[in-house]
Parts: C-alpha cells; sequence; structure tokens
C-alpha cells in the first residue's frame, strides 16, 4: 500500500509508534456476479481492493477512488457491509505500526477494463464467487458479508 502524504508528515514527529487510521475495503461485483480482486505486491496474496482515508475525504468515495487507482475500474459505492477495528497492529518492514478501523463498501462496477493500475497489484482479475483465489480470511468474510442482504456487520466486545 502506498503511504500518502498525510502519513509521511505525521511520521516525521510520530516516528515509528502506532497511528490508528481509518480505512476502507471494496467488494466490487460485475452485471455478471464477479468478484473484482488484485494480487497484492507487497505479500502476492489475492485480495479485495483497499486503502487509506484521506483528511476530509468520504470512506464511500475513498472505496470508488482506491478501485480505479488500484485497477482502472469504475464503480459506485452501494453500501456498507461491514464496520470493523482490525484487532492487530500491522508492522511494516521499516518499522512504521498502524491499526485500522475498516469500512466495507459493496460497490457495483460501470465501467473501465480490470488492469493492474499502479505499484499496488502485480495482477487484477474478476472471480466468479464460488471459484475464487486462496485469499485471507479478511477478504473471505467481505465477500460473505457483502452477498448476503444482512444489515451492516459490526464486531463488538460481546461478539469478539
Amino acid at each position: 500500500m502506498a503511504t500518502p502524504d498525510f502519513i509521511r508528515t505525521l511520521r516525521e514527529t510520530a516516528g515509528h509508534q502506532l497511528l490508528f487510521l481509518p480505512g476502507v475495503s471494496a467488494v466490487v461485483f460485475d452485471d455478471r456476479g464477479r468478484v473484482l480482486l488484485g494480487r497484492r505486491a507487497d505479500n502476492g496474496s489475492w485480495a479485495i481492493i483497499g486503502g487509506i482515508v484521506e483528511p476530509g475525504e468520504q470512506p464511500a468515495d475513498c472505496a470508488v477512488r482506491e478501485v480505479y487507482e488500484e485497477t482502472a475500474v469504475r464503480c459506485e459505492a452501494e453500501r456498507v457491509v461491514l464496520v470493523e477495528t482490525l484487532r492487530r497492529p500491522v508492522v511494516y518492514a521499516n518499522g512504521d505500526q498502524c491499526q485500522f478501523m475498516d469500512v466495507t463498501f459493496r460497490c457495483r462496477a460501470v465501467g473501465g477494463e480490470a488492469r493492474v493500475n499502479d505499484d499496488e497489484s502485480t495482477e487484477v482479475g474478476w472471480f466468479d464467487v464460488d471459484d475464487l483465489p486462496e485469499m485471507k480470511r479478511f477478504s473471505l468474510l467481505r465477500i460473505e458479508k457483502a452477498l448476503a442482504d444482512d444489515p451492516t456487520w459490526f464486531r463488538t466486545t460481546a461478539t469478539g
């Protein structure tokens, strides 16, 4: 994930200490019901598309922006699927620490051709939901929740 300029500025004074940051994830479906995935350049895993919300940016706008920046696919955010503070902080190779509060959106593709559009992915593509590549639970849970016609899911202390 590319580091936004505002975080670089924060890091000048905060050093490597833990930052709590807003993030978004986008589960994008096309008109055939396939889901858009990218193979992450940092770890080689297939995943849904996501990123960090910029100061003043609306989360839904961020989801749409991140999908286009990473895949060249135009989409519209349809609904909030999930809200969750991730349990473990991420520690990057340079020692920076971040913990993310993720808002996941179900999105609908409205244009563009899926392709690698920046340096965050090595591959992108559409996948049938019954034939997904191996992925981490993070992405699988979000796809599962986006497919369900349930209210927004969130974790509480009671739900663990």
